[in-house]
Order: C-alpha cells, then structure tokens, then sequence
C-alpha cells in the first residue's frame, strides 16, 4: 500500500468517525478554556516615557479637542488619555513632566492595559502647578529626557510634548547631529495654533493673574545681555551672534506653536516630529512601526478553542446538513 492510499484510507475512517466523537471533542475544547490557555508569540510592541511640558505657554487657548476651545496642555492630555486604547496590550507607557530645563519622571512604563485606569488618572492630575520653576529650555530638556529614557529598564522611546517655546530664548544656532548623538529613539509632538497669542500668567497655585508682558520676560538670549552663566541651555557648536531658530525679538511675551524649530531640534537629536491635532494622530504616533520591538507576549487561546469547538459540532451535523442540501438542491449535490 503507497502513501497515497494510506492518507485515503486515514481520511476514510476519520470521516466515519466524525459524527460520533466529534461532540467529545468540542466539550474538550470548551472545557481547555476554562484553564485561560496561552501561547507566547513575539508581538511588534512599544514602550514610550510621555514627557508633557507644563510651564505656562501650554496654558494658552489656541487648540481644539473635539469642537471646543481647549489649552495645549488639556489638549495634549485628552489625546494621550484617549490614545491609550489604541495601543496593543503588551505596550507600556510612563509619564514625566519638563519645566525649566529637566523631565522628571512620575511614572516608570506601566502596561497599558493591566493599567489602563490608573494611567488616565495619573495623566489628569498633571498640570501647571508641577512646574519648579518658570524656565523653558526645550532643547537641554529634549537631551536630558533621552538620557533619562535610555537609562531605565528596557530603554523605552521619549515622546517629548511641547509647543517649542524656549524661554529664555535659545542662545544660538543647535548643534548638529553627529556632535550630540541621540542616545534614544522617539518623537517630537508639537502642540498649539500657529498665531502668536498672550500667554496666561498663574500663581503657584495655578491661579490666573493675568498676562505675561513685554516686560516681564527676556526678549532676547541671556548670552547676548553678558548673562553666560544663566543661559546653561545653550548647545555646543554655537555661533555666537546667531538668532535662535524660532525666536521672536520683542514679541517673547507671546506664543505659537514653533513648528519649524521642533523640526529642527527633532532632526538634530534623532527623533521624529508629528504635530498633534487630536487623539487619532497622537495614537498613529505611538504605535509607528520605526518606535515598535519584537516584545514576547502571551497570545488568548480561548478564541480559538471556542471556534474550534463550534467546527466540530458543526461537523458532528455535516451528514445532516448534506442530506438536507441533497433534498433541497439536487443539482448542487450532484455538481459536488
């Protein structure tokens, strides 16, 4: 007897078979899921540290979140809170604010849906009243944050969110690339209208007080006023005399989104730049294929055993249901 026929003959009796063990073989199924079986696969997964700027230009009113006036800070709350779902269980997500010139960590990645809650309660209790100090060195901070990420545990992605308003306002040109090597993959999210408008002054209890003034703030860079030494953000490779991408001269005291400078600032440290416009956009970000790694994740097998199950009921009523189409549909049963 060839293979051939020893296949047939298998078929054969499998199929004579079928009717009567197939009901056993379905209670097994149902009853493995009780178990809640698993099977770890590798899983394209990503694993971001938020980094949300806080100081006061993220309080201006120049965005949208779903057709109503909204700050850039609650902005980019409400998109990260509503991205959450969007990625993959596996993935991990921490949380850090910037002020001054430094991102300090509130909370090391947690797995977004293990800890979805407590996530979205920790992303709406940050706000302005977390900022140290006044300060807004985005370019300094940008570096600094990269340094944080790359030492944590698995070395997660920065997504650094900012609407690019250095203050005081940047000494010189940036550095370039190869000079200050990013030690961290990510992304740039820059926020806010594109038209300059008055920035909200609060106290340190996050209440308004007015507008900032032209005269409250530095129009121009602290180096150029012979104020080096409080100028710590600006970068190596300087020219001396150069405007800072982005600045506005006499205008400081008022804030756009500085797209271009993002841009620059996000190809000088090796990151990507996206703007965010809701929570659609936010969350094609975080799961690009570039910031995603091969993660060992454990694959529910209690769909499939389900499925499997309801194929071999069916199965145990295959004669039946052939018998039916052959009275019903004579010419279809002879074609087959």
């Amino acid at each position: 007897m060839n293979a051939r026929a020893v296949v047939a003959a298998l078929v054969a009796r499998v199929r004579r078979h079928a009717p009567s063990i197939a009901p056993a073989l379905a209670v097994l199924a149902l009853a493995a899921t009780l178990a809640e079986p698993t099977w770890t696969l590798p899983r394209p997964r990503v694993e971001h540290v938020v980094a949300i700027d806080v100081t006061q230009s993220m309080d201006v009113v120049d965005v949208r979140h779903e057709g109503r006036p909204v700050s850039r800070l609650e902005l980019a709350k409400r998109a990260l809170r509503d991205a959450l779902p969007s990625l993959p269980c596996g993935s991990k997500i921490g949380l850090a604010v910037f002020t001054e010139y430094r991102a300090f960590l509130l909370l090391a990645p947690a797995e977004v849906c293990a800890h979805l809650d407590e996530l979205r309660r920790a992303i709406a209790h940050i706000d302005g009243r977390m900022a140290w100090m006044g300060n807004s060195e985005i370019a300094k901070a940008v570096k600094g944050a990269q340094a944080m990420v790359a030492a944590l545990p698995g070395k997660p992605s920065l997504v650094f969110v900012t609407d690019g308003h250095e203050a005081p306002p940047l000494a010189a040109g940036l550095a370039s690339a190869a000079e200050q090597a990013a030690p961290a993959p990510g992304l740039i999210v820059g926020v806010g209208g594109l038209q300059p408008s008055p920035i909200p002054r609060t106290d340190p209890l996050g209440r308004p007080i007015g507008y900032w003034g032209a005269g409250d703030v530095l129009q121009t860079d602290a180096r150029s006023l012979g104020l080096g030494n409080a100028a710590p953000a600006e970068p190596a490779g300087a020219v001396a005399g150069a405007l800072p991408t982005g600045a506005t001269p006499g205008s400081e005291h008022l804030s756009s989104l500085r797209e271009g400078y993002l841009r620059v600032l996000a190809a000088d440290r090796g990151l990507q730049y996206v703007r965010l416009d809701d929570a659609a956009t936010l969350a094609r970000a975080l799961t690009a294929p570039a910031l995603a790694r091969p993660v060992p994740t454990a694959v529910d097998l209690r769909p499939a055993l389900g499925v499997l199950a309801a194929l071999l009921l069916l199965a145990r009523h295959a004669p039946a249901l052939r018998t039916l189409v052959a009275r019903r549909w004579p010419a279809a049963a002879r074609r087959r």
